[in-house]
């Protein structure tokens, strides 16, 4: 089994390689850390592809050599908020929707043709798509975006599986840069036990930790005027 994993020099996406390679699977993990790529691949069944996701013809010349793939995880992505959404900065805005979601088009565009029939396509999205939060205008709007275009495609594609991950909090380099408190947050490695199990089942979506997740499935159903009422306190 050959899987190709994109964000794979840090955090989940690290983790993954890692959990599949020690699991006897081949596996491409992709990145722009060159120096994190290098040491990957020092283990026997990783082989690095350095490529930016955000590149269209940068992914295709990296992954030209390539002929077909059991799975792909398209894992990368970025956070950054919108600390004053009265001046709003379409600049962040446009920079995180390119990282989280147009890049997503562009792998797919590169690599969906490669997966074989009856492989797995996995899209790693957000469990902030449950509920509009406070200063996530850029980071929630790039990733409800992405798992409407995981649902859709898991509609039209006939003979790939589909799995839309949307984690809670993950201890990662990235979110170390919060300034604000990540509840029930699990460790990278947790995180890719989660979804290495999920996907393994073929599950449509993969959330975790439950406890968490679940608290924001019920809260979704509160009447939007309360939500709103509680979120804006959370933001003060």
């Amino acid at each position: 089994m050959t899987t190709l994993i994109t964000g794979a020099t840090s955090g989940i996406g690290e983790s993954l390689a890692m959990l599949y390679a020690d699991n006897d699977e081949q596996v491409i993990a992709c990145g722009r850390n060159s120096e994190k790529l290098a040491k990957l691949s020092q283990h026997q069944n990783i082989e690095s592809c350095h490529f930016d996701a955000t590149d269209i013809q940068d992914i295709r010349s990296s992954t030209v050599a390539y002929k077909e793939f059991d799975r792909v995880i398209l894992n990368a992505g970025n956070c950054e908020y919108i600390d004053d959404a009265r001046n709003f900065d379409s600049s962040l805005f446009e920079r995180v929707i390119t990282t989280n979601l147009l890049s997503m088009g562009y792998c797919l565009e590169a690599l969906l043709p490669k997966i074989k029939p009856g492989g797995q396509l996995v899209i790693v999205s957000s469990s902030v798509t449950y509920l509009p939060l406070p200063r996530s205008q850029a980071y929630g709007a790039s990733k409800a975006g992405v798992s409407y275009l995981a649902n859709s495609l898991a509609v039209d594609l006939k003979d790939i599986d589909v799995t839309l991950v949307h984690p809670g909090f993950v201890k990662t380099p990235l979110t170390d840069k919060n300034d604000f408190p990540m509840p029930m947050a699990v460790s990278a490695e947790k995180a890719a036990n989660y979804i290495y199990k999920g996907v393994a089942k073929r599950r449509k979506e993969v959330h975790f930790p439950h406890r968490f997740t679940f608290i924001l499935k019920f809260l979704r159903m509160l009447p939007t005027p309360l939500w709103l009422k509680l979120a804006k306190g959370l933001s003060r």
